[in-house]
C-alpha cells in the first residue's frame, strides 16, 4: 500500500500547496489594497478560514455542499485544502510585502514606474526571498495535514494503510510504518527549508 498512498499524498499536497500559493499571493496583495472592497473581502476571507478548522472545511466542501453540487472527493480535498493554507500563506505574502522599505516603492514611482509595475518589478522579487521558507514550513504543515483526506475516502497513505490493516489485522505494523514514513518525508523537507534559509542568509 505504500507506493500508491505515497504518490496519491504528494498530488494532493502539491496540487493544494501549488493553488494555496495562487490564493495567498492574490489575498495578501488584496490586503494591501487601497481600495476597501477588495481589502474588506480578503480581509474578511482570510479571518473566517483562519477561524474554522481545516477538518471541518473538508467535511462542509465534500458533504455540506454536496446538497447543491457534487465535488469529487481528491477535488474536494484539494479545494479546502487550497483555501485553508491560502488564508495562512496570505498573511505570509503580506507580512513579507510590508517588510520591504517604502523607500523602495518611492523610488520606482519616482523613476517612471506606475504603481503595479513596481509591485512587480521591484517588490515582489525581494518578498519572495523573505517568504519562501516560512513557505516552505506551511508546504511541510500541508504534507502532514493532508492526512485528513483519508475521511473523503482519497486513497493516501493513510487511507491505504487503514484498508491493508483492517484486511490482515497487522494494525501496530501498518500504523508503525505509515508513523515512519510521514516523520521521513518531514525531516526530508524539513532539510530542505534548512538549507534554503542558509543560501539566503549567504546570498544576503
Amino acid at each position: 500500500f505504500v507506493p500508491d498512498g505515497v504518490l496519491m499524498t504528494f498530488q494532493v499536497t502539491v496540487m493544494s500547496i501549488f493553488f494555496a500559493l495562487i490564493i495567498g499571493l492574490l489575498a495578501g496583495l488584496g490586503r494591501m489594497s487601497r481600495f476597501k472592497i477588495i481589502n474588506l473581502s480578503c480581509t474578511v476571507y482570510v479571518e473566517i478560514i483562519r477561524g474554522i478548522p481545516l477538518l471541518v472545511q473538508l467535511f462542509y466542501i465534500y458533504y455540506a455542499l454536496a446538497k447543491f453540487v457534487k465535488i469529487h472527493d481528491i477535488s474536494a480535498a484539494v479545494i479546502a485544502m487550497s483555501i485553508c493554507y491560502g488564508a495562512y500563506i496570505s498573511e505570509i505574502f503580506r507580512a513579507g510585502l510590508q517588510s520591504i522599505p517604502k523607500g523602495q516603492m518611492e523610488a520606482a514611482l519616482a523613476l517612471g514606474l506606475t504603481r503595479r509595475q513596481a509591485i512587480y518589478k521591484i517588490i515582489l522579487p525581494q518578498t519572495i526571498r523573505v517568504v519562501l521558507p516560512p513557505i516552505g514550513n506551511e508546504f511541510i504543515a500541508l504534507l502532514k495535514d493532508s492526512s485528513l483526506v483519508s475521511i473523503l475516502a482519497v486513497s493516501d497513505l493513510l487511507r491505504r494503510g487503514r484498508e491493508y490493516a483492517s484486511t490482515t489485522f497487522y494494525y501496530f505494523e501498518t500504523y508503525t510504518v505509515i508513523a515512519i514514513i510521514y516523520l521521513i518525508m518531514t525531516l526530508f523537507f524539513s532539510r530542505i527549508v534548512a538549507i534554503m534559509e542558509e543560501r539566503m542568509k549567504t546570498d544576503a
